[in-house]
């Protein structure tokens, strides 16, 4: 097969995800003809339709664009792969219920995708995995009979701002031949110059140590907060005073809920890796998964729950975000049910049955909960008499 056989320059599976969707709409909008396939019956009809099936920022003008050029296609079949020059992977790595990585999801999918893989193809592994997949993959394809070029390439962008991070952030770029590692650099290359070149397995280790950092982090000033409000303590205040005109803390973010499908499961990840002599990232899971315990504790010491409505503002895992996925709000929902009289949740973006007007928790809850700081929460006036909880510092 020649080049000139492809009709695709790249095939992206798992391309409606939050992952996968803006990659595909940022390498289409550079002149290359891009497929998408995913499983997702209803997100492929709504790609197709020109409707984002997710929120992100400036997608939707892209979608269009790219649907307009014909530079984008979508199906829910494999069999186009074939067709495809570059072959970018991108599926769910979750842990288990061991907190150890599950790997079933990636030769699920490429079993799925075998009968159209092809010698000439590069296949891009752009999903966080555990150190040592892309070598396994690369294994798995050969004992298949199949010499396709394996890369690794992880994703590095923060969910909602992709499209504005990848021209912004470096890429790292790996590949276990001169094939694939020629592909990759030309392929990325055309979204941004800054490109950093590892092994494979070197750049599997990096996008594990990216996250458990951030999550470290977050473990970090929740920790501080936590022993400030134990004393009664403002900790905004001391926040604010510790970092004012000192470099040093500079970078130290604010307390909040540090969840979402990435930080917890890849710090774990690299704890398992480590054979859970990761004791920065246990200690830190604690820490983090502890907080909505510690809030509602806290909450409990000012007023009767049982006898209370509790509502909780925000259930995505992060601001002007429509994902709930491994939301802590989630947690603190759970939490209050079994204390509270009733719990109300509200959330101007993810779409939830029991899901109930902001107006309506305002109204009713004698105690709010701050679960996600969305801007929306800022202009928000409580009722005279209501105990709030806002470790996020949203409420006026």
């Amino acid at each position: 097969m020649n080049h000139s056989d492809f009709s695709y320059d790249v095939g992206v599976i798992g391309g409606c995800g939050h992952v996968g969707l803006p990659l595909a709409l940022l390498i289409a909008s550079k002149r290359r003809r891009v497929l998408i396939y995913d499983i997702d019956e209803q997100a492929v009809a709504r790609v197709r339709a020109g409707t984002m099936p997710f929120r992100e920022d400036g997608a939707d003008a892209l979608l269009a664009a790219d649907l307009a050029a014909d530079a984008l296609d979508c199906t829910t079949g494999p069999a186009e792969l074939a067709k495809c020059r570059v072959i970018i992977l991108i599926v769910g790595t979750p842990v288990d219920e061991h907190l150890n990585p599950s790997f079933d999801a990636i030769p699920r999918a490429l079993e799925r995708c075998l009968p159209f893989l092809r010698d000439e193809q590069v296949l891009v592994l752009r999903s966080t995995v555990y150190p040592g997949t892309s070598a396994k993959v690369q294994r798995w394809l050969r004992s298949r009979g199949l010499n396709t070029s394996v890369a690794f390439c992880p994703e590095r962008v923060a969910q909602g701002h992709s499209l504005r991070e990848f021209a912004a952030l470096p890429q790292i770029v790996s590949a276990f031949d001169e094939r694939g590692m020629q592909v990759v650099q030309e392929l990325f290359r055309s979204m941004t110059d800054d490109l950093v070149v590892m092994q494979p397995m070197e750049a599997e280790l990096a996008k594990l140590l990216t996250n458990a950092w951030r999550y470290i982090q977050f473990a970090t000033v929740n920790q501080f907060y936590m022993i400030a409000e134990r004393h009664g303590l403002d900790f905004d205040r001391i926040l604010e005073g510790s970092k004012h005109n000192y470099p040093r803390l500079a970078g130290m973010p604010g307390p909040g809920y540090a969840a979402g499908p990435c930080l917890f499961k890849d710090t774990m990840q690299l704890a398992a890796f480590s054979q859970n002599q990761f004791f920065l990232g246990h200690a830190a899971m604690l820490v983090n998964e502890g907080l909505p315990a510690f809030v509602v504790e806290q909450l409990a010491q000012k007023l009767p729950l049982a006898e209370r409505t509790v509502g909780i503002l925000g259930m995505s895992f992060k601001a002007e975000s429509d994902d709930p996925r491994s939301s802590l709000s989630y947690k603190l929902k759970k939490i209050l049910t079994l204390q509270a009289r009733r719990v109300l949740c509200t959330d101007p973006y993810v779409s939830d049955r029991e899901l109930v007007p902001l107006e309506q928790v305002l109204a009713e809850a004698d105690a709010i909960i701050v679960g996600t700081p969305h801007q929306a929460y800022r202009s928000v006036s409580v009722r005279p008499g209501v105990v709030v909880m806002d470790v996020w510092s949203v409420l006026s």
